[in-house]
């Protein structure tokens, strides 16, 4: 079975910001290459908003289901947070989708949710059985074996450093969403160097398609950006991935 991931970086999909205004949606091209990947014209779409919490799960959800449902006439549904302790109906959603998507949000508090309740394992089957499992930030960060992180922050205050922390492992890397954000590039060079994975430093509108034993960058606008960051022989080497429509070796992006 055909085992595909998309990892993205950020973006906006309609949601109110801090400071009232609302975002645009502009991750349109990455949207319908996952749409794409399930070979169906109006495939089954679940939300996930683990990495949320409270209400803003079924706005969230909303927000999606304007995207995949309204815009590209998918069959949408969403699995709770809450509703995880339910294993048939949980079950029976992840049978149900084709495309299985987190949001953004706190990461940590996520991969505790899904250890806790078993879903990762669940997500693992659902991968291993040819879902398209996909998400930004949080749910970019979670198909990883490492990622970065603003857990601190969201605890303890701005002036708290980003950190690493270790995700599902379906890929071996280590993922950093909102890779334009100031300072993210310093914080994942002084990460990787307690760890020996190679660092994919994603910006919004930027993603990773990983195929089987295959991957390639795609972006949704020209600002979007991947860089492959790793330190070896006391070196630290940051380069630009190239965009494609040709699938490369996936060894070529994990490798040093």
């Amino acid at each position: 079975m055909t085992k595909k991931i998309v990892a993205i970086g950020g973006g906006g999909c309609g949601n109110k910001k801090a400071d009232g205004t609302i975002s645009t949606y502009d991750n349109q091209a990455i949207d319908e290459e996952i749409i794409k990947l399930t070979g169906k014209e109006k495939p089954n779409f679940l939300f996930l908003a683990h990495a949320s919490v409270g209400q803003w799960q079924d706005s969230y959800y909303v927000l999606m289901k304007r995207i995949y449902g309204d815009l590209y006439h998918c069959e949408c549904k969403n699995l709770k947070s809450s509703e995880l302790v339910d294993k048939a109906k949980t079950q029976e959603l992840i049978d149900w989708a084709d495309i299985i998507y987190e949001g953004g949000g706190n990461t940590v508090d996520m991969l505790r949710l899904w250890e806790k309740t078993g879903f990762g394992e669940i997500l693992k089957d659902a991968w291993q059985k040819g879902k398209v499992m996909c998400g930004l930030s949080a749910g970019g960060n979670c198909w990883f074996k490492e990622c970065t992180t603003d857990y601190m922050q969201m605890l303890y205050g701005d002036d708290q450093p980003l950190i690493g922390v270790k995700a599902l492992g379906f890929i071996d890397g280590h993922f950093t969403p909102h890779g334009e954000k100031e300072g993210r590039d310093l914080s994942l060079k002084e990460i990787l160097k307690t760890s020996d994975q190679v660092g994919f430093l994603t910006s919004r509108n930027a993603a990773i398609e990983i195929i089987d034993d295959e991957y390639r960058i795609l972006t949704s606008s020209p600002e979007g950006f991947v860089r492959k960051c790793y330190w070896k022989d006391n070196k630290y080497t940051d380069e630009a991935l190239d965009v494609s429509k040709e699938f490369k070796p996936l060894t070529e992006l994990v490798t040093k």
